[in-house]
């Protein structure tokens, strides 16, 4: 069993000073603890996996191809593969559990 605890994984990535850390990877998934501060910019380039993306904490929108929604704690989003997307105004620092299928790189 491969078990984590959120706190833990929130400071390996602060540590190692950037905004996105994985923590797993198996043949058929990766998953990782994104995070950005309040008034930060998304620096995303579309994928080429398909993505979940779990709201642990903070507030924001999210753009996705055309359509925008706003996202907070508990929300979670589909971005299929190769589909442009972004948070923005982001007005509470935002951490997102992401789960990219196939792994990611």
């Amino acid at each position: 069993m491969k078990a984590f605890r959120l706190d833990e994984l929130e400071a390996e990535r602060a540590a190692n000073k950037g905004a996105y850390l994985q923590f797993l990877r198996e043949r058929n998934m990766s998953v990782g603890l994104y995070a950005l501060d309040a008034g930060q910019s998304d620096p995303q380039q579309p994928h080429g996996q398909d993505e979940v993306y779990f709201v642990v904490s903070g507030r924001a929108s999210i753009t996705v191809g055309e359509e925008t929604t706003m996202v907070a704690n508990g929300s979670v989003v589909y971005v299929p593969a190769g589909v442009p997307h972004k948070f923005h105004h982001i007005t509470e620092n935002l951490k997102v559990m992401v789960v990219f299928s196939p792994p990611e790189g």
